[in-house]
């Protein structure tokens, strides 16, 4: 049997709707420049990123929709977040095999400017996000809200350690700073696909 959230008010659907508009609108841009300027620049990192992105643009589609629709439910979410923690998983192998034969010197990194501007952006603007959601969520009991929360204070983590390892390469000459990086962000996706596999919201928000 689905649970039962309590009834949200107008003010705070209308909230939760932005939020998820504004959060859709900014994946969509991070994950195309992000996946752009990976594939321009050979980068792990920033692939690690862009691809982390598109998963969460899918996530915070389906919350809006969540609470756009009075037919979606609990089935509805949780099917979904076992489709995200596959593709989040499918991500993770993706990235180490190309930081590892990055390592390995088949692929030269470079630098990349437009990069650095997007995961410093995101630094930024994603943490903002993740307060907002976790106070919405809150307020209306909702684990789907809560889950997309967490993963907008992981795209903020995942965007510091990423321009590490960018600055590094593009200051400092450092090509294998990028693919170290980006191993280091595949246990952060990894477990966020096991926390949506099992189909609870990740608590490293």
């Amino acid at each position: 049997m689905e649970s039962v959230l309590p009834a949200p008010t107008a003010a705070t659907l209308h909230r939760i709707r932005l939020i998820q508009a504004i959060t859709i609108a900014w994946m969509s841009v991070e994950a195309v420049i992000s996946l752009s300027a990976a594939w321009t620049a050979h980068s792990p990192a920033l692939l690690a990123f862009g691809g982390d992105s598109a998963i969460e643009l899918l996530s915070a589609a389906v919350v809006y929709w969540r609470f756009r629709s009075k037919w979606s439910g609990e089935q509805a979410e949780q099917v979904t977040a076992r489709i995200t923690g596959g593709l989040l998983f499918a991500l993770a192998a993706y990235v180490a095999l190309v930081a590892v034969l990055t390592l390995l010197g088949h692929r030269e990194v470079r630098p990349s400017v437009l990069g650095m501007a997007v995961l410093s952006v995101a630094a930024v603007v994603m943490p903002l996000m993740a307060q907002q959601k976790r106070r919405l969520s809150a307020a209306t009991a909702s684990a789907a809200l809560r889950a997309d929360a967490a993963e907008s204070a992981l795209c903020g983590y995942l965007s510091i350690i990423a321009l590490a390892g960018l600055v590094a390469n593009a200051f400092w000459g450092i090509t294998w700073a990028d693919p170290v990086a980006a191993l280091c962000l595949i246990p952060l996706v990894a477990r966020e696909g096991w926390q949506a596999l099992k189909g609870r919201p990740c608590d490293c928000c």
